[in-house]
């Protein structure tokens, strides 16, 4: 069992139940914190969610001591932006980003920025995403891996789910959509092996 926490983050319209299936297939190999984000259907900024991400690491783990992180669709980006824009960074070791719009998604484009504030964040060539990719220094001591679903309908294009940096890997089968990511055997056990890699 690894001694180093692991943090699963949901995205949006999803709770924790979501991970259920990673869960089992990670078995208590890790320990596993997962926080529960209620985003308003789309209505609470990133960075909101984000500093509640800080706070809910904090009280179950304390300020120090490292952790890895892996964030599932909005919640890439909501980890992501607690890692480089609130200090996260300083204790993260491992920073995985799971069909996560790190670069923006077209399926959000249509959606009214200033009533869906969390969808507007994650437009392509928004504010919060310039800045996340403007200065990406603080990922640059982590060992960060995107995960992406080139099939993906919420994250279009599906090859745009990457970080600026780290290892990049093609969830399979390729023919899964968004949310069965986290559902279908295939894809949770290749998610669950780069969560328990040495």
């Amino acid at each position: 069992m690894s001694d180093t926490p692991l943090v699963l983050v949901h995205g949006l319209w999803d709770t924790p139940a979501l991970f259920n299936s990673l869960g089992r297939a990670i078995g208590g190999r890790r320990e596993v914190f997962i926080p529960h984000l209620p985003h308003g259907l789309g209505v609470v900024p990133l960075e909101e969610l984000a500093a509640a991400l800080g706070q809910g690491i904090e009280a179950r783990f304390g300020r120090e001591g490292p952790i890895d992180v892996m964030g599932f669709s909005m919640g890439g980006v909501i980890s992501r932006t607690w890692i480089q824009l609130l200090g996260g960074g300083e204790r993260v070791r491992r920073f995985t980003s799971v069909a996560s719009p790190q670069q923006g998604t077209w399926t959000a484009q249509p959606w009214p920025g200033r009533l869906l504030a969390s969808v507007g964040d994650m437009k392509v060539g928004s504010d919060l995403l310039r800045r996340l990719n403007g200065d990406p220094k603080a990922l640059e001591g982590i060992d960060c891996c995107s995960l992406y679903c080139l099939a993906d309908v919420m994250v279009v294009p599906g090859w745009s789910a990457v970080l600026p940096v780290g290892r990049r890997e093609a969830l399979r089968p390729l023919h899964l959509q968004h949310h069965e990511l986290m559902a279908h055997p295939a894809s949770v056990a290749q998610v669950a092996r780069e969560l328990l890699r040495p």
